[in-house]
C-alpha cells in the first residue's frame, strides 16, 4: 500500500483533534523507545524505534524541527523512512541522517523529532472519532569535543533568587555548553516552600528566570534536579540561592 500524505495538510486536518486529547487522559497509540536523543557531530545518523503496541493498524509520518515547531526552517537532521505503516506489534526503524549544516562548536544544539498517527479508516470506524496524536521529543546535537556527561556538571549551574514588579523568582545562569531540563525545583524559604511544576529548558551560556508565589528571604535553599542523556533523572542537589545581581 502506497502512503502519499502532505505533513503540512495532515496536521492541519488534525490538530483540533490532538488538542483535545492533549488536555485529556488519551495516550498516544504509537511509543518510542526513547525520551530524548543525544547525537554527537561526528555520527553520520542514529536511530529510533517507533512501536504500535496498539490493536489497530497506524501509518506514521515522521519529521525533524526546530523548537518553534515549524515546517519551513532547515534542519540538519532527516527522518527516514518518513512514512511508513505499522501492523498491531510492529516497530519501525526510523534513521536521523546528518544533513550538510553550519551548527555552532562551542555548545550542543537542539532539535526535534515528530511521529504523528495517521489512523486507517475501516468499515467498522465509520460512525467512530479516532484521535491521532503527535508524540515530540529533543534531539541533542552535540560537538564531538565534548566527551563528559552533562549530568555530573549539575552543581555548576548557578542559581539566585530576586524580586521584580513586587514579584518573586528563582533565576538559573547557565555557564555550560549543554542544555538543562528540570524535573524537581523545589524552593523553600523559612516555613514556607514551593514544589514548581512548569520549568522551561535552559539553554547553553543563558539565563531563565522562573515566578515562585513564596517570599524568598536570606537562607532560601533549592533542591534540583535534571534529566540526563538518557532519559532518566539525577539526583536531587540542594543548594543555597544568592542574591539576583
Amino acid at each position: 500500500m502506497a502512503l502519499t500524505l502532505s505533513r503540512r495538510n495532515w496536521l492541519a486536518g488534525t490538530i483540533a483533534c490532538a488538542c483535545v486529547a492533549s488536555t485529556g487522559t488519551t495516550q498516544a497509540a504509537l511509543t518510542l523507545n526513547a525520551t530524548r536523543l543525544v547525537i554527537s557531530t561526528d555520527q553520520r545518523s542514529s536511530a529510533l524505534m517507533v512501536r504500535n503496541p496498539s490493536k489497530q493498524t497506524w501509518a506514521a509520518q515522521a519529521w525533524v524541527n526546530t523548537e518553534a515547531d515549524d515546517t519551513t526552517t532547515a534542519v540538519p537532521l532527516m527522518a527516514s523512512p518518513a512514512l511508513f505503516r505499522l501492523e498491531p506489534g510492529q516497530e519501525q526503524r526510523v534513521t536521523l541522517n546528518r544533513l550538510p549544516a553550519e551548527l555552532p562548536e562551542d555548545r550542543e544544539s537542539v532539535f526535534y523529532f515528530n511521529v504523528q498517527e495517521i489512523p486507517q479508516k475501516t468499515d467498522s470506524a465509520a460512525n467512530q472519532l479516532r484521535v491521532a496524536l503527535r508524540t515530540r521529543i529533543k534531539v541533542f546535537l552535540r560537538p564531538a569535543r565534548f566527551t563528559g556527561d552533562p549530568a555530573h556538571r549539575l552543581a555548576e549551574l548557578r542559581w539566585s533568587r530576586g524580586q521584580a514588579e513586587g514579584k518573586h523568582y528563582i533565576e538559573v545562569d547557565n555557564p555550560l555548553p549543554f542544555h538543562y531540563s528540570f524535573v524537581t525545583l523545589n524552593v523553600k524559604s523559612g516555613s514556607q516552600q514551593q514544589a514548581l511544576t512548569s520549568a522551561p529548558m535552559v539553554a547553553p551560556f543563558s539565563r531563565q528566570r522562573y515566578p515562585v508565589n513564596i517570599p524568598l528571604a536570606e537562607g532560601a535553599r533549592l533542591k534540583v534536579a535534571a534529566i540526563n542523556d538518557y532519559g532518566g533523572f539525577t539526583a536531587v542537589l540542594d543548594v543555597p540561592l544568592a542574591t539576583a545581581r
